[in-house]
């Protein structure tokens, strides 16, 4: 049974990329500072093995590797931990979840609506009920209709936040909708509503989600802090601004598909040792890390 933990997912969590070296193999001190420096700007926690670290391209002994570094850093600093996990038919994404039991760094995982198959909205309840009965670790739900095929409407993510272990959702929906709306204005108790989609994460916030879980902090984390902050505080005219502004960066960085392009601004910067990513994707193009670059100096700018 999911443990009680006194964890609610609030402010930004950066899903961390997965920094390979000239070998290919995974960076561990490199994937290290990167965590380091994220919480130092003023992250809430980090995510590892999200969609934003290439989880589906690792072999298992790299995915430990990811979670140990990271679980490392996040004991250190006093951080909470969120681990992508349970994908695949409810019997392996059970088993996968087992095996986080006994890592008390490990705050929550993120689990994703069952992809390709398309379960009906009761499939998808069911799916969580029993996942959530056998977790070791609280869990957050992963919706982006996108890449899974299966929509759900607001009863169904209210119905979801009900259930005992299940503590919010990561709400990547592709925009504002009505579900959306809906949601945010009638949320089961304790249950929080994380941005997903880099973009639309200062609407998200206005209506009232707790905070977000964003490939674009790996850049400008204060600035995505603040943002947080501000909502959070009622600082309306702070909110808007800095939200306008970084909703262009986020723009930019998804022109490509993730996280090229967050990865060749990294390099570029020179906090990975490397911009490679693992086929199918490809290397982000120069005109986009220029892109990207040109904004990050406007937001070094007092907003």
């Amino acid at each position: 049974m999911a443990q009680d933990l006194p964890f609610t997912p609030r402010g930004i969590h950066v899903p961390l990329v997965t920094p390979f070296g000239a070998d290919g193999r995974p960076d561990l001190d490199a994937l290290d500072a990167l965590a380091h420096s994220v919480l130092d700007g003023g992250a809430a926690g980090i995510v590892a093995l999200g969609t934003t670290g290439e989880v589906g391209a690792l072999d298992p002994e790299e995915r430990a590797a990811v979670i140990d570094t990271c679980a490392r850093v996040c004991r250190r600093r006093g951080a909470p931990l969120i681990v992508g996990a349970g994908s695949g038919a409810t019997a392996a994404a059970a088993r996968e979840l087992a095996a986080l039991a006994g890592r008390p760094e490990i705050a929550a995982a993120l689990v994703i609506v069952p992809a390709f198959v398309r379960p009906s909205p009761e499939g998808v309840l069911a799916h969580f009920e029993r996942l959530a009965a056998e977790s070791p670790v609280p869990l957050i739900v992963y919706h982006i209709p996108y890449r899974t095929g299966r929509s759900l409407d607001a009863a169904t993510l209210r119905a979801l936040g009900a259930l005992p272990g299940v503590i919010g959702v990561k709400h990547a929906v592709g925009g504002v909708d009505q579900d959306t709306v809906a949601l945010l204005g009638d949320l089961p108790d304790d249950f929080a509503v994380l941005a997903g989609d880099d973009a639309f994460v200062s609407p998200l916030l206005a209506l009232g989600a707790t905070g977000g879980i964003l490939a674009s902090a790996h850049l400008a984390t204060d600035r995505f802090a603040a943002l947080a902050e501000a909502w959070h505080t009622g600082d309306i005219p702070r909110a808007r601004a800095l939200g306008h502004h970084l909703a262009r960066l986020s723009t930019l960085l998804f022109a490509e598909p993730n996280p090229a392009v967050v990865k060749a601004v990294l390099h570029a910067q020179g906090r990975i040792p490397t911009p490679d990513v693992r086929l199918p994707l490809l290397p982000a193009s120069e005109a986009s890390v220029k892109a990207v670059t040109e904004v990050l100096a406007e937001l070094a700018e007092p907003v």
